[in-house]
């Protein structure tokens, strides 16, 4: 009787644990909400991690939404209405130097080139930048990378803004390409898909790649406040790896490949229209492809903002940067 006692209730356990590992639910990703400065194929890889399940893969949720702006995307982290920033790293150094307490921190860069494109009225298969002289330019805002990017490009080639040539800095990042359509301006930059657009639309004609003229600059990078980071740093790091994994996969596929992949993030365009796109950052080296924002390419960063006039001294490297999460994002994929 002991023996059928025991066994029994032996049996009610081994029934207990069965039925309580049914009745647990799957562990939820962690929500991230996630603001960009503005959706574009320049941002090829964050598409890539989205489309390909990679940041649920590392136990996320993202939810995205287009901040129109550096500026804009700042405010709204600051704010709290975003956990993390995809913006221009220049945008850190003003909050630091503004002496916030809870300073932007970024931990992950993801372009190493300016992804703009110089547009102008008339196709021009001979365009040199000192063409520019004597007309007016839309440069985006002032303070913002591409136009401090813009600036630097034209003083290394003797184009002083405001003596030699009219650099707008009156039309917000956003309304440039309706105002450029609508006759302001001989010239502005833009970002793909619109350049390339407005060639399709015959509204302008991409003469040169700003990019090109201006070499490396940390151009783009994600930021958290140091308090969310941390408080989560396995958010960020699972969001570090995603990325990396994205970098990786889009470097050993081909343009057609990822246009295929990233399709759903540019609805009303064609694979074969996004492939050239990105068949032409895959060229110019746009992305970073370590995600790492060292020190060198950041002190780059603070003579470009010196030399635009925005600043006087830089915010110290590791006051605003962190390295950590991406360097362990590659050691993790080789895992």
């Amino acid at each position: 009787m002991k023996r059928f006692i025991s066994l029994l209730i032996v049996m009610l356990l081994i029934t207990s644990i069965v039925l309580t590992g049914c009745n647990e639910k799957p562990a939820e990703n962690q929500k991230v909400r996630l603001i960009e400065v503005t959706h574009s194929i320049f941002y090829t890889p964050q598409y890539v991690a989205i489309e390909q399940g990679l940041f649920e893969k590392h136990g996320l949720s993202v939810e995205l939404t287009n901040g129109g702006g550096a500026d804009k995307c700042m405010a709204a982290m600051v704010s709290g209405e975003a956990d993390v920033a995809f913006m221009g790293p220049e945008a850190s150094v003003y909050v630091y130097l503004q002496g916030r307490d809870d300073p932007a921190i970024n931990f992950a860069q993801l372009t190493q080139r300016d992804g703009s494109f110089i547009v102008g009225r008339e196709k021009d298969d001979n365009f040199s930048i000192d063409k520019l002289k004597g007309h007016t330019i839309l440069g985006g805002r002032k303070g913002g990378m591409p136009l401090m990017a813009l600036e630097y490009v034209l003083k290394q080639n003797n184009l002083i803004p405001g003596v030699d040539i009219d650099v707008r800095t009156d039309v917000q990042f956003d309304m440039m390409a309706g105002a450029f359509a609508s006759g302001e301006a001989d010239y502005t930059t833009l970002f793909e898909p619109l350049a390339s657009t407005f060639e399709l639309q015959g509204n302008g004609y991409v003469v040169e790649s700003v990019g090109r003229l201006a070499g490396y600059i940390p151009y783009t990078c994600y930021s958290a406040l140091g308090s969310y980071i941390e408080k989560n740093p396995e958010i960020i790091q699972g969001f570090s790896d995603a990325l990396y994994e994205a970098m990786v996969w889009v470097d050993e596929h081909t343009a057609v490949e990822v246009a295929e992949v990233i399709l759903p993030q540019f609805a009303d365009t064609d694979v074969e229209f996004l492939a050239k796109i990105v068949q032409n950052y895959k060229d110019l080296n746009a992305w970073n492809p370590d995600l790492v924002l060292g020190e060198d390419g950041y002190n780059r960063l603070i003579d470009i903002m010196k030399s635009a006039g925005e600043i006087e001294e830089g915010a110290p490297y590791d006051k605003i940067q962190t390295p950590d999460f991406a360097i362990k994002a590659k050691e993790n994929y080789k895992k």
